[in-house]
């Protein structure tokens, strides 16, 4: 029997890194989105509590699906067992930064 897939996706939001666990990942219908779905927390028989899934874990319930812009997902991996989903500033040193996006004021462009 072949278990099925789980990506982790780590994602850069409001100066915030997460990472959480889905069963599907996707590139949706809205162009420049990428599309989580069935996002997947620790086991409920754990003794041991995580405040920090715990408050992702209420954040996204109710949660189908949500759509991530591409430039603010930074990887997407395919793991066989599922971690401890977190979120962790982005300013304190973390690995992940934000793509850098080109900014224009309006009519600051070169105009003939």
């Amino acid at each position: 029997m072949a278990s099925q897939k789980l990506y982790k996706v780590t994602f850069l939001h409001q100066g915030q890194v997460y990472e959480v666990y889905a069963k599907r990942v996707g590139q949706g219908g809205l162009l420049g989105f990428i599309e989580v779905e069935g996002l997947v927390f620790g086991q409920k028989t754990r003794v041991v509590v995580d405040p920090t899934e715990e408050r992702l874990q209420r954040e996204f319930e109710g949660v189908k699906r949500c759509y991530l812009p591409m430039h603010s997902v930074g990887r997407v991996v395919v793991v066989v067992m599922p971690g401890p989903s977190r979120n962790t500033d982005a300013a304190k040193g973390g690995n992940v930064a934000a793509f850098p996006v080109p900014y224009f004021k309006p009519g600051s462009g070169s105009e003939s």
